[in-house]
């Protein structure tokens, strides 16, 4: 195959084949229509299967875009005989998401897995490479799949090797695959081609083509024909017609090729265009003969390629594709739609969406089936193709109770599962519009108050729009009823965010009426959220099981709600790993909303983890997230965290501004949580400047002494009001506050909890020295290192007092040195006052902890030094490039640097970061 001006494309392909024996990799042949992208990956197909390859070749299909899977399966089926290599667990979810098999439910990530699993299986033998071209019309769940698995292909012998146009957007743009742009041909190539193609062409005419081409080769071969037809304008040197655009202009020379072809030919063109799968079996059996026979005239032209020995036909562009559908008239193409219904038959999926594009006006019957495609299709994974069913599902409801429940229901997924808020508020307005009295029944209230709570912070509202639909329903006892179940989560989180007694009240009674008890996951936030100091004890076995079992789980919904009932009972250390699946689920399409909160309950780790770098760089990309996709309450939540870190730095102005605006947002709305997040924040710079009035007037406001019953929030703060409480004189109020937590044995929630309850009660008179000693022995206290600093610091004070100086030099050096490495500047330089106090030596007292970084850091910043971009270090490290560079305006001044160029001196010149690490970081 000789390809004319292309030998550095083509050497960039030979090399890419020849490496990925040595290790996998994606590439992505982006240039414009027509400028030889598809020839180029003819050439790579046949370069392959020259050295031995396995080569699987597919391509996206504009009119099966909306079909789920589609390309998943046309890229699977060939390796189809490798699923008995595959552990039964791995083969009966693979075929199950596929359609081959029903059984349970199958998640996006667990299907992503397998397709590795599978390719890898298929890789046993000889190197795999996948091509698949025309990507912008891979449908949207094969996309996702497709994206996850290009990105982790290094380890095993497989390419992804796909072509898009230039400036398309794809769905597989998350994934950031490595690229390679192929450019318009020079002008010396395109009269290359052109002579070698056209040798009777005058140089003049040759000379137009070439600027009119502009580099573009099916341009340059497919013109001629136009030119010659006006053979007067060509002598005169006139130009092409410049009214159209270059594939407006190659579609009308397309049209030109297709007319003249018989009437059963251009039908079947069409069949095979809207039926997508390019299988010629299927077009043998509609058209009721041999298709290559009348498709024969369509070959001879040069318009497709028929493999008989394969049953396969291919268009030889796309292009082509447009302008057979464009020559149809409408009522043809709804025909041929019916047909392909009708062919399909065993096909529910495929059935459904041909009758949606043959339907002319409202059908019960094609709404009620592509509605339950939808909830297929949901199930397996794709929350968007479900979307996108529901609303034609609505569209062709001809009642309209059923078209407003069927547009609620797209809604909530819509604000639910991807994270997109923007069209819930007019999709709601079509409900209410369709059933006025109505407006979707549950699932339209459900849908109402989580828009009203997470789009508007309205708590009040979306709690009586809730309990108002769960009571007005006919059985408000089925916990089978899928929507009853998600109202009843969105009302947990609506009660959570309010922090108020008489919100949950409601809640609980409507969990305490379902016949078969709540499901497990709400049962066990219902306790670990409401009330976590009264309720949460009886249920920690049971979360710890699930949390034991989250390695496989892969539904980012799933996994956050267990990250939420792990929250206020110090769990989310050992849920670290399925938090950053969900987050990277959404980095690479998924589901947003639940990244978002991952995000955030990440970042509650790391406050009390003593990551508060990471904390920044997590709220950072959470609250990009929330101001691209329209979440603001969620947005505020990460400003709660924010606040904390700034407040324990000693960061005064900035946490005053974040927590006013935490207060001034979330106050008017009756989003409690947020104001106790911030009197948290404000309680904790108090204490930091030693203003512990202040303090107290904080720790009070969310949690008055001697209760544990109004909110979560309290046990967070306990250690806070009872210090507060004891250096302001009101002792007693301490005593109570104590009592209240060794009553509801608030010690035995957690390990950190343990190590507080006890710091607290030494901070009372009697038998201080053995409380401080039993928070100090709790296991693991490391874990938490500003809680555990405080506790030093506290005993350390103390025994100055008692005049152990020895003893209390050993407790404030390592509170000293806990909150330096912290950057706890107010706590670290209480703990030097107090050590100079003991008498020791301000010289031995102001020595610097050393600079410490985080793991992640360390890499990131071996990685920058290196001399890789943000991106490069994002593509890298599995991280979005806004939150490199936070981490990277963090790392500057940790190591007294302005520039890249000055980290490696730095790195080698003090910081945490040995030789070793360095040097794996740059691997």
């Amino acid at each position: 195959m000789v390809i004319v001006g292309r030998d550095d494309e083509l050497r960039h392909l030979r090399d890419y084949v020849g490496q990925l024996r040595l290790q996998g990799q994606p590439l992505l042949l982006s240039g414009d229509a027509g400028v030889g992208k598809t020839m180029l990956l003819d050439a790579t197909e046949q370069c392959a299967l020259a050295q031995g390859y396995r080569v699987v070749r597919a391509a996206g299909v504009e009119f099966e875009a909306g079909v789920s899977f589609a390309a998943l399966h046309l890229v699977l089926q060939p390796l189809f005989g490798e699923l008995e290599n595959l552990t039964e667990w791995h083969r009966n979810a693979l075929t199950t998401a596929l359609g081959l098999r029903a059984g349970p439910r199958s998640d996006p990530l667990l299907l992503s897995n397998d397709t590795l699993a599978l390719l890898a299986a298929a890789a046993g033998r000889a190197p795999l490479l996948l091509i698949i071209d025309d990507l912008p019309w891979i449908d949207r769940a094969s996309a996702a799949v497709l994206g996850f698995v290009a990105r982790r292909l290094s380890p095993i012998p497989v390419g992804l090797l796909a072509a898009s146009r230039t400036g398309g957007a794809t769905l597989l743009d998350q994934a950031r695959l490595p690229t390679r742009i192929i450019p318009p041909l020079t002008d010396a190539a395109a009269h290359t081609l052109l002579a070698g193609r056209y040798p009777a062409m005058s140089p003049r005419v040759r000379q137009r083509l070439v600027t009119e081409a502009q580099g573009n080769p099916l341009a340059l071969l497919e013109l001629p024909a136009a030119l010659q037809e006006r053979p007067v304008a060509a002598d005169a040197g006139a130009p092409l017609p410049a009214v159209l655009p270059l594939t407006r202009r190659l579609q009308a020379t397309f049209a030109a090729r297709l007319l003249p072809l018989p009437a059963p030919t251009r039908r079947l063109l069409l069949t095979a265009v809207l039926d997508g799968t390019g299988d010629l079996a299927s077009l043998d059996a509609v058209a009721g003969s041999t298709a290559a026979d009348v498709l024969a005239p369509a070959e001879r032209s040069g318009l497709i390629r028929v493999d008989r020995g394969g049953g396969r036909v291919t268009f030889r562009h796309p292009l082509i594709r447009s302008a057979i559908v464009d020559l149809a008239a409408a009522d043809e193409r709804r025909a041929v739609h019916r047909t392909l219904a009708g062919y399909h038959g065993g096909e529910v999926a495929r059935r459904a969406w041909h009758l949606a594009q043959a339907a002319t006006g409202p059908d019960e019957e094609v709404a009620a089936l592509l509605q339950s495609v939808a909830h297929v299709n949901l199930w397996r994974g794709d929350s968007v193709g479900a979307i996108g069913e529901l609303l034609r599902a609505a569209e062709l409801s001809p009642a309209g109770a059923d078209r407003a429940r069927r547009l609620a229901e797209a809604a909530y997924l819509g604000e639910t599962v991807t994270g997109d808020m923007r069209d819930v508020g007019r999709l709601l307005d079509d409900a209410r519009h369709a059933d006025p009295e109505h407006a979707g029944g549950l699932a339209g209230a459900v849908t109402h108050a989580y828009y009203v709570l997470n789009a508007e912070g309205e708590v009040d509202a979306a709690h009586q729009m809730l309990v108002r639909a769960i009571n007005a329903l006919d059985d408000p006892a089925d916990g089978h009823d899928k929507v009853l179940v998600e109202t009843l989560h969105t009302l947990l989180q609506v009660c959570h965010f309010g922090a108020r007694a008489q919100l949950w009240e409601p809640f609980h009674a409507a969990l305490g009426r379902l016949r078969t008890g709540p499901p497990e996951r709400i049962a066990l936030a219902a306790s670990t959220v409401s009330n976590p100091a009264h309720a949460a004890l009886p249920v920690l076995a049971r979360l710890d099981a699930v949390i034991a079992e989250q390695d496989r789980e892969t539904s980012p919904a799933r996994i956050v709600r267990t990250g939420v009932a792990a929250l206020y009972v110090d769990r989310l250390p050992h849920y670290r790993g399925p938090l950053r699946r969900a987050v990277q689920h959404g980095r690479e399409g998924g589901a947003v909303t639940s990244a978002i909160e991952a995000l955030l309950l990440l970042s509650a780790d790391g406050w009390f983890a003593g990551r508060w770098d990471d904390v920044l760089a997590t709220t950072a990309e959470a609250s990009a997230l929330c101001q691209e996709h329209g979440y603001p309450l969620l947005a505020a939540m990460s400003l709660s965290y924010q606040a904390l870190v700034a407040a324990a730095r000693g960061e005064h102005d900035k946490t005053l501004a974040l927590t006013s605006q935490l207060a001034g947002w979330g106050g008017p709305r009756r989003a409690l949580l947020l104001t106790q997040r911030a009197g948290h924040a404000r309680a904790l710079d108090a204490a930091g400047r030693g203003d512990f009035e202040a303090a107290y007037d904080n720790a009070a406001a969310v949690t008055p002494p001697g209760t544990l019953d109004d909110t979560p929030q309290g046990l967070w703060m306990l250690f806070d009001l009872v210090e507060a409480a004891i250096r302001t004189g009101r002792a007693d109020l301490a005593r109570a506050h104590v009592q209240a937590l060794l009553d509801a044995d608030v010690a035995s929630l957690s390990p950190r909890l343990a190590m507080l309850v006890a710091g607290a009660s030494a901070l009372l008179d009697d038998a201080a020295i053995d409380a401080f000693e039993r928070a100090l022995a709790v296991p693991d206290a490391a874990r938490w290192p500003f809680d555990l600093a405080r506790v030093h610091l506290t005993y350390g004070e103390r025994l100055r007092r008692d005049r152990a100086a020895r003893d209390a030099r050993r407790h404030l050096s390592a509170a000293r040195d806990i909150f330096s490495q912290l950057g706890a500047a107010p706590w670290a330089a209480r703990a030097r006052s107090e050590l100079r106090a003991t008498g020791q030596a301000a010289a031995d007292d102001d020595r610097q902890a050393p600079v410490t970084l985080t793991p992640q850091q360390r890499q990131i910043a071996a990685l920058a030094a290196a001399g890789l971009t943000n991106k490069q270090i994002g593509e890298r490290l599995y991280l979005s490039h806004r939150t490199v560079a936070t981490h990277l305006h963090q790392i500057f001044p940790k190591l007294g640097v302005t520039s890249r160029a000055a980290l490696r001196d730095a790195l080698s010149g003090g910081a945490d970061l040995g030789g070793a690490d360095l040097e794996a970081a740059q691997t």
